[in-house]
């Protein structure tokens, strides 16, 4: 029985990549390199985004959720959000898609394969997503602490800051200067590790899955992301929006726990502690 049941599910998983397999090769007879790089970049960066976002947009009208909002006493609102989704507009058509135009040239150059034999097992995808995690979580961490300099903080970062108590879509609501400062973590990882047109993809989608959990303004005990080790996480990165200072890593707490800038964190959450134990 439970042999029957493992060949169906082996059985199962080999249709569903043939599936996938029989999309892929319709894009690849369908259109060029150039609309693919392009065209398909854009596509995945707003449906992912987007996509994304929606169960944190969706969680504002669903008490049962709202005990797991980190700011419960600020509420999202039209005008704040609306606010919000027309500066993501500018940032995303304006400054990223010039930048997704690069993507064609950046495969050519680099001579990045977009055949299905060519890719990469999704075990090495993963393993490479971490690895630009960890080099993106590292330029973030140093850039971000600059852009905090009070010489230049009122001039670019503070766009970002705008918002206290973040939501999703706050992720990428920047000043354009910061999206491509701070955007730059993200071209080092592709750049070293980007094998296959697919690999570019799912790096921008593990990027983005990362950056609207710790802009959601919610913390979900379920949340699997907390598996991986020395995830920050919502609660983490709230504290600072709310505080300004502190916190500065996108998406671990090595380097403010190596350099010391998690200290007034530590200090609110034993705040907390000790007060929840009164």
């Amino acid at each position: 029985m439970a042999a029957n049941v493992s060949e169906a599910l082996v059985a199962d998983g080999l249709q569903s990549m043939g599936l996938i397999e029989g999309y892929w090769e319709y894009m690849l007879s369908n259109y060029t390199k150039w609309q693919i790089a392009t065209w398909g970049s854009t596509l995945v960066h707003e449906i992912v985004y987007f996509g994304l976002c929606l169960p944190g947009f969706l969680c504002q009208f669903l008490p049962l959720f709202q005990r797991f909002k980190i700011q419960a006493d600020k509420k999202e609102s039209f005008a704040k959000q609306w606010q919000c989704f027309k500066l993501l507009m500018f940032n995303h058509f304006c400054i990223q898609l010039p930048l997704i135009l690069g993507v064609f040239v950046f495969t050519e150059v680099m001579g990045t394969p977009y055949d299905w034999a060519s890719m990469p097992a999704w075990y090495i995808t993963l393993a490479r997503c971490f690895c630009c995690l960890v080099i993106e979580d590292t330029w973030h961490y140093f850039l971000h602490r600059a852009l905090h300099d009070r010489r230049i903080y009122k001039h670019i970062h503070k766009v970002h800051h705008h918002f206290q108590a973040p939501f999703g879509m706050v992720a990428e609501y920047a000043h354009p200067f910061e999206t491509m400062i701070l955007g730059t973590g993200f071209f080092i990882g592709a750049l070293l590790f980007c094998t296959h047109i697919s690999f570019l993809w799912c790096w921008m989608a593990v990027r983005l899955l990362e950056t609207i959990d710790v802009h959601s303004g919610y913390d979900f005990p379920f949340n699997p992301l907390h598996l991986i080790p020395g995830y920050a996480g919502a609660r983490y990165h709230d504290f600072h929006h709310k505080n300004f200072n502190g916190n500065y890593g996108s998406t671990f707490i090595w380097w403010d726990w190596a350099f010391g800038t998690d200290a007034e964190y530590k200090q609110f959450c034993a705040h907390n502690s000790a007060t929840k134990m009164e």
